[in-house]
């Protein structure tokens, strides 16, 4: 992808499955990556992951929900690394389960996680991207937040806020020079899916017109090119990675 050598992107939720995936290519495109994750071992593993491969990585066991901590991370990452120009909010949580069986826990974590935490990075990263005049945020939302998913409503919702959100700041922000744009993964084959019983499994795979469960690797390809410069004129766009099980247009 064009002019991704040497940017700066933060990865937040870069420990593991879609993160670490997206992470590493972006490694391999050249960038410098800042892995956020409160996950610290699994991000020093993407670090050394990336580093192996030849490429440039920070670690940080970044508390996104906490805001105060997000501003001292990317300003520790900004000294070592130089400014952030790009930013993927990627990282999300979810236990699916019915929304009347849910209580107001399970609420407050999925929605500081899911919500709060893409907020949180994306008020302080692109306040530097706007005085600097550009940047690139790409976010990992959820065909679940387009179409809706039985069992996890308030993730839903979350993932919806995201869309909404990114499409709004393309609006306010596109002049000074920042693109948003919003990938949308379908049933992915991580550990979170694998909390759901076997014959939903099964059922989800033969929803999929490609007949099997996304893998991390199937992602990042997408993200990179958000990131680079040949999607300088596309913003405020919403993309469904799910292999067909939906179709927009």
């Amino acid at each position: 992808m064009r002019g991704l050598k040497d940017q700066v992107v933060v990865v937040t939720g870069g420990a593991s499955g879609i993160g670490r995936a997206i992470s590493t290519r972006l490694g391999e495109e050249g960038a410098v990556v800042g892995i956020f994750d409160i996950n610290q071992a699994g991000a020093a593993e993407t670090k050394a992951e990336i580093e192996a491969a030849g490429g440039r990585a920070h670690a940080f066991a970044t508390d996104i929900t906490d805001y105060d901590a997000v501003a001292r991370d990317v300003a520790a990452l900004e000294a070592a690394a130089g400014p952030v120009t790009g930013l993927v909010n990627n990282a999300g949580w979810d236990r699916p389960e019915p929304f009347l069986q849910n209580d107001q826990e399970l609420w407050r974590k999925v929605i500081d996680l899911n919500l709060y935490g893409p907020i949180n990075m994306t008020h302080v990263v692109c306040k530097g991207m706007a005085e600097r005049g550009g940047g690139r945020v790409v976010s990992i939302s959820s065909d679940a937040g387009r179409v809706g998913s039985s069992g996890e409503a308030v993730y839903s919702a979350c993932k919806g806020g995201v869309i909404a959100f990114n499409k709004t700041l393309s609006r306010e922000l596109t002049r000074a020079g920042i693109t948003f744009n919003t990938v949308c993964p379908g049933p992915t084959d991580t550990p979170l899916l694998g909390s759901i019983p076997e014959k939903l499994r099964d059922a989800l795979e033969r929803a999929i017109p490609m007949r099997r469960l996304a893998q991390p690797a199937d992602y990042p390809g997408m993200v990179a090119f958000f990131l680079s410069d040949d999607a300088a004129f596309i913003t405020g766009q919403t993309v469904s990675v799910s292999g067909g099980l939906t179709m927009h247009g």
